[in-house]
């Protein structure tokens, strides 16, 4: 059953339901790109500001969707993504930043963990992967950003790792999610990304049910694949002591489903940006 649930309304919300509801203290999905204030070609649920839009526009949507999750524009956290897999903690003195600005982010940063109430932890995308992480026991949340090269950086294991050495959480009770992102079908690489991913494949454990591979030839390029991000993300989360059983992976595809998510591949590269969150309501 797919997670990631849309929400009636607007501005475009999807829930990862098996986390939320109604007696849960979390909060946490993903936008989509409608019912903004942005204009072409970011209309209209742009939450980015380095990809060129309006800043006032998308202060807007950004206190617009914190609004509809229950938080203020102040409780926005973020980081300034830079592909890589660099985890920051954010305390309660933290909350707040990259919120109006990109400058006052986290530096150097797409891995972001907390355990304080009332923090909101925000990153953004066009068809890379967003991860979610939760350990109910120790009360920590995380997210991170993992492009193909966040991915093969490993950012899951080191959010894992990180959740340990702060929080003293226990692999058995982490959950992990892997949000809308480009799927399989849609994601053409050439053999400088794959020879990345093969160096890491051999590390990774391969389920006997799970049917998923992690890539296939193109049918468009001979020299070219098709490479499954979640399902190399999802397996590093497993490699990361993550329970198969707590993992939730969407079926959606950005690439595919452009009308309801931005998609930087399908866009040729100029489009705004969805933001994934994830918090700890406060009591």
């Amino acid at each position: 059953m797919e997670p990631f649930v849309q929400k009636s309304g607007s501005p475009a919300l999807f829930s990862l339901k098996p986390w939320t509801g109604p007696y849960s203290k979390i909060t946490a999905g993903f936008t989509g790109r409608t019912g903004g204030a942005g204009r072409a070609p970011y209309e209209s649920l742009n939450c980015a500001f380095h990809v060129g839009d309006i800043p006032e526009d998308v202060i807007k949507n950004r206190k617009m969707v914190a609004e509809s999750l229950g938080f203020a524009l102040e409780d926005w956290t973020c980081g300034e993504q830079v592909h890589g897999a660099e985890i920051a903690v954010v305390t309660a003195d933290d909350k707040g930043r990259g919120s109006l600005d990109r400058s006052s982010a986290f530096v150097d940063t797409d891995g972001l963990l907390t355990d304080v109430p009332g923090v909101l932890l925000v990153s953004f995308y066009a068809d890379c992967v967003p991860l979610f992480f939760h350990d109910p026991v120790a009360g920590a949340v995380g997210l991170a950003h993992a492009g193909w090269k966040g991915t093969v950086a490993e950012i899951a294991l080191a959010m894992v790792r990180r959740m340990e050495d702060v929080y003293g959480s226990r692999k058995e009770n982490i959950r992990g999610a892997i949000g809308p992102s480009i799927g399989a079908c849609c994601y053409e690489v050439d053999d400088f990304v794959m020879d990345r991913v093969r160096s890491l494949e051999d590390s990774l454990v391969r389920e006997q049910e799970s049917a998923e591979s992690l890539y296939s030839p193109s049918t468009a390029h001979i020299s070219k694949m098709m490479l499954n991000l979640k399902e190399l993300n999802r397996r590093i989360m497993i490699k990361a002591g993550i329970l198969p059983t707590h993992i939730e992976c969407t079926t959606w595809c950005t690439s595919c489903s452009h009308d309801l998510f931005f998609s930087y591949r399908k866009e040729n590269g100029v489009t705004g940006r969805m933001a994934s969150w994830i918090g700890i309501t406060s009591p």
